[in-house]
């Protein structure tokens, strides 16, 4: 059982050497303890200082590529090193890695196929009270659009087993976790929170300009990544006023229409009704229709996304074998090599 921490930065060279102290090397159930940092264009002595404490493993962008692809870079590379549980932590030292038994242990115990820290917004010192309350909102909203019952839902110390490993495809350009925590629930993994402590953050953060741009670009996040695993329902959703007023409306036409039939002079027209009710009901139906079109091009994506999926594990086995035949190729050039030894000597 191989457990690989990754690691995604960008100049963090005061910090990374702390992050890489308390990665603990030995844990119950695990093999090996491996640290794969993801170089995302640094500019300092980032890379330099991890290599020196103990990193074992470094993938670099050749240009700042974001949080979201340096964490799919990570994933991808983390199964090809052969891992069967990826552990995702930031280096700013936010999570203490301490904690890494704890959040793998529902993984080892088979119980989970991902395993989210909880940061405790709510009582957690570190966050001043906007922050708690944005994520609070925020969090309960990515709990509706998932499907799912986790409390911090931005939280980036995460553990993925090497299945859940396999499906996840980040295709936003801004951050993986709301993504990533929608995708997992609309594919029916099973998710675990753990209750974790965190350390103070002496930086601001890279990821955005302010709570206002974190909002704007996560609420973004979260329309595109639930429209496109939910489109009829997301299109229902946007149809369903439209059908409503034009229903209204109709009704009070066809209501005119009767009273002038059966009262002689009556005093209200209906003809604005009429064109106001065909028009919303027309645009509720084309947005409808849209739906249904969305509906059945999401079928191809799940099927896509299902190829893909077997391609990765094909993969993913090739290489495993590969390193199977090399592990015993070297093994019998060793016994080979110590025979020839002993023939020599006698």
């Amino acid at each position: 059982m191989k457990l690989i921490v990754q690691i995604p930065v960008l100049n963090e060279a005061e910090s990374i050497a702390r992050v890489l102290a308390d990665i603990p090397r030995d844990i119950p159930g695990v093999d090996s303890v491996e640290v794969l940092i993801i170089d995302d264009g640094c500019t300092d002595d980032t890379i330099a200082v991890a290599l020196a404490h103990g990193a074992d493993h470094v993938v670099r962008h050749t240009s700042r590529k974001g949080l979201a692809t340096a964490y799919q870079t990570g994933i991808d590379t983390a199964l090809r090193l052969g891992a069967d549980i990826i552990v995702n932590t930031d280096g700013d030292n936010q999570y203490p890695g301490y904690e890494i038994p704890r959040l793998v242990a529902p993984i080892l115990a088979g119980q989970a196929d991902m395993v989210i820290g909880d940061r405790q917004i709510e009582n957690n010192a570190h966050f001043p009270p906007l922050k708690k309350t944005l994520q609070v909102i925020g969090s309960g909203v990515v709990r509706w659009a998932s499907g799912t019952n986790v409390p911090d839902t931005v939280s980036g110390f995460r553990a993925l087993s090497r299945e859940a490993a396999l499906r996840t495809f980040v295709t936003s350009d801004f951050s993986y976790t709301v993504e990533n925590l929608i995708q997992a629930g609309k594919r029916r993994l099973t998710i675990q929170t753990v209750p974790i402590a965190t350390n103070p953050v002496r930086r601001a953060s890279r990821l955005h300009t302010g709570n206002w741009n974190f909002i704007k670009r996560q609420a973004s996040t979260i329309v595109r990544t639930y429209t496109a695993y939910e489109p009829l329902r997301t299109f229902t959703y946007i149809a369903l006023p439209f059908l409503i007023t034009g229903v209204i409306f109709l009704g009070r036409a066809l209501y005119v229409y009767v009273m002038r039939q059966l009262v002689n002079n009556f005093p209200q027209d209906n003809a604005q009704s009429l064109a106001v009710g065909s028009t919303a009901l027309i645009l509720g139906f084309i947005i409808f229709l849209i739906g249904l079109l969305a509906d059945r091009i999401g079928g191809t994506r799940r099927l896509i996304e299902e190829v893909l999926y077997r391609v990765r594990s094909q993969e993913i086995d090739d290489l495993a074998w590969r390193r199977e035949v090399r592990t015993r190729l070297d093994q019998i050039e060793q016994k080979l090599a110590e025979e020839r030894e002993l023939r020599t000597e006698n």
